[in-house]
Parts: C-alpha cells; sequence; structure tokens
C-alpha cells in the first residue's frame, strides 16, 4: 500500500528522483509532469536531469527549476556507418559519466523517459543496483526502451499495444503525463460563449513540419476553406516567414510563431486541430477533448506515430490522413466539413475525453515511490 505524503517526507533524507530522456520535447514534457507530481506530492524530494546537450532541453528544464547535467550520448537506430561507429565508440564514455552522475547524487530511483540518452543511465542504473523504471510514450516503444525493458524494475506504458513489447509481469498501464497547466485548464468549465469564428491550430512538433504546412496554407490560402476560421499556426523555424507572409496576403486572421511556449494559453482558444501524432500532444489533447485531423510524421521510428494516431482515431477523436494520400483539397473538405459542424466536433471531443488519462503522472510516481522507506 501506498505510504502517505507525510510519511514519504519524515522518515530520513528527502526522496531523490533521477529523470534521464530528452531529445523532442515529446520525450521532455512527460518528464516535467512527472517531476512536477513528485514535488507536490513529496515537498522537500531532489530531481535532476541527466539528458542530452540540445540547446532547447536545457532551457526548458531550467525555466521549471530543475538541475540538469549532460552526457556524450549518440543515437543508435537509423544511422550512417560513420555515425554508427562514433556511437558505439562513446559508448563506454557515455556509461562512465552516466555512474559518475548517479554515484555523485545518490538517487533512490531513475527514471528513463525514452530518447537514446536513457541506454546508459539506466543501464548504469541497473549496475549500480539502484531502482530502475522506464516510460514509453508511444504504441511501439523506441530502441533504448525496448532494450531496457529487459533489466529495468518496472515498466511504465503510454497505450495498450505497448504492452506486447514488455515482460507483461513487470509492465503497468498509467497513460503519459501531461503538463500541470495543461491539467488546469482541462478543468476549467467550458464558458458555453457561442463564437462566430471557430479557431484552426496547426501542430507540425516542436520543428515544425514543412508538408503540413504547405498543405493547410494552401488550404487555408488557396480558397479550399470557405467558412470563416481563425487561424493558430506553429510553424517551425524554417517555414515561418513563408506561413507568416502567405496569411498576411491573403487578409487570414493568423496568430504565427516558430514555436509556442505556453501551450496552455494557445490550446484553450482552439477549437480544431491540425496536427501530427506526437504521443504526447495526442495525450494532451484527450485530456482536453481537442477533436483534430491528424498527420503521422512518415519517417517516425517504427512507423510510431501511424500506429498513436490509429488509437485515437479508432476510438472516434480523431481522423487520421497518411502523408502520402493527403491532397490540398481532401485538407480543406475535411477542415471545411468539422468548422462547419459543431455537433461532430463536440462527440469527437466527448471520444478524446473517454481516452484521456490525467492521472498518468501520479501514477508513474507512485510506481517509483513503491517500497522507498525514507532512510
Amino acid at each position: 500500500m501506498m505510504k502517505t505524503t507525510g510519511e514519504l517526507t519524515t522518515a530520513g533524507r528527502p526522496f531523490r528522483l533521477l529523470l534521464t530522456g530528452g531529445g523532442t520535447g515529446g520525450h521532455l514534457f512527460p518528464a516535467i509532469a512527472a517531476a512536477e507530481e513528485l514535488r507536490a506530492r513529496v515537498p522537500g524530494a531532489s530531481v535532476l536531469f541527466v539528458g542530452t546537450r540540445r540547446k532547447m532541453d536545457r532551457s526548458s528544464l531550467e525555466r521549471y527549476g530543475y538541475a540538469v547535467t549532460s552526457i556524450y550520448s549518440y543515437g543508435l537506430k537509423g544511422k550512417s556507418a560513420g555515425e554508427l561507429i562514433k556511437a558505439v565508440a562513446v559508448l563506454p564514455l557515455s556509461l562512465f559519466q552516466a555512474m559518475a552522475c548517479i554515484l555523485r547524487f545518490r538517487p533512490d530511483v531513475v527514471l528513463g523517459v525514452g530518447g537514446y540518452v536513457t541506454g546508459p543511465v539506466v543501464a548504469a542504473a541497473r549496475v549500480l543496483g539502484r531502482k530502475t523504471v522506464i516510460h514509453e510514450q508511444n504504441s511501439i516503444p523506441g530502441l533504448a526502451n525496448r532494450k531496457l525493458g529487459r533489466i529495468a524494475d518496472r515498466v511504465c506504458i503510454s497505450l495498450p499495444e505497448s504492452a506486447n513489447h514488455f515482460p507483461a509481469e513487470k509492465t503497468v498501464l498509467t497513460g503519459n503525463p501531461v503538463r500541470k497547466p495543461i491539467l488546469e485548464l482541462a478543468e476549467e468549465p467550458d464558458s458555453g460563449a457561442s463564437k462566430r469564428n471557430i479557431t484552426l491550430l496547426i501542430l507540425g512538433g516542436s520543428q515544425g513540419a514543412h508538408r503540413i504546412n504547405e498543405l493547410v496554407v494552401a488550404a487555408i490560402c488557396g480558397g479550399g476553406v470557405t467558412v470563416s476560421i481563425n487561424v493558430i499556426h506553429q510553424s517551425g523555424t524554417a517555414d515561418y516567414a513563408m506561413v507568416k507572409k502567405s496569411y498576411e496576403e491573403r487578409g487570414i486572421s493568423a496568430e504565427v510563431k516558430p514555436f509556442f511556449e505556453d501551450m496552455a494559453a494557445i490550446y484553450s482558444k482552439a477549437d480544431l486541430l491540425v496536427s501530427r501524432a506526437g504521443a504526447t500532444t495526442l495525450a494532451e489533447l484527450a485530456v482536453l477533448g481537442k477533436p483534430a485531423i491528424l498527420v503521422p510524421y512518415p519517417h517516425a521510428a517504427d512507423n510510431h506515430q501511424h500506429k498513436n494516431a490509429d488509437y485515437y482515431a479508432a476510438g472516434g477523436g480523431c481522423l487520421k490522413f497518411a502523408e502520402h494520400e493527403l491532397t490540398t483539397a481532401i485538407l480543406a473538405e475535411q477542415i471545411e466539413q468539422l468548422a462547419g459542424n459543431e455537433k461532430r466536433r463536440a462527440a469527437m471531443a466527448d471520444a478524446m475525453k473517454k481516452l484521456a488519462m490525467p492521472e498518468a503522472a501520479a501514477r508513474i510516481v507512485a510506481e517509483c515511490l513503491e517500497g522507498w522507506s525514507g532512510k
């Protein structure tokens, strides 16, 4: 039986959690959500992130007030021969640096959330006898988590299909953690105010998505979408100027940025999305009950975005289109139909909410705290 917060904080030194992962927002944001839940549940808990050297990872984590360090580590999947040689050659250094971090920080639990940096850190924790927990966001696990599933003490999964890839006796369905501001937004009552125009939000991931940008701009600016809509478009850096100019030339009300920091504020305005099918974005849309047209990234490892999208589309919350099959005309038609049909959007929103797991962070933290005495 899980101890109460009081019991956890009175029996010795504060709980220490080492979190590792990153490389994309999809890995990073669930980790932040889990860390926030731990600090809320166990006042005084210490958290250290061990991640990649990406500037975005470090700046995001430091903005939340977490200690951050990094190790040398490179991905293996889908790399050229030269890149593979480099990645394998640096593995001993990665493992040594990871062991040094663990010995200095002395964590009670090491939680890996995916990404190539997770491999050496969780492996080092196992060698040093630390409790290890991994969390998988996608329907099809990444290479690091598939390998680590054999040695981790506990495997937390976000979608039921992931269970096929891990030992049943150590696997638990927790869901994918969603950041606190988004959970708080989900709890706010619907104002019920009638809106003259609906707002379409376009998300291509933290780096944007060139093909989605092209399709959406052509559909909206080319006259295929005739209903009046407002647009919020996360374009990525490379396409920002093109996207912004296209809307301006057509006199279309659009808020365009390469990347949005305050996603809760952006989601609060959105009635419908065109989006990639990253696991974290889908978990957020489910919690908020946001209908979407999903265009999975076609080059995602093991085609996992297609599998992610299948789960939510089968539940009735989203429409899914393969990128190579989606044309400007098809996209314009779908936006037009959904924008003009409030009843259908509401039904999709309800279906999305039924797939949500808002307690995901609490469940993962419970797995991390299980068996901890505080001594």
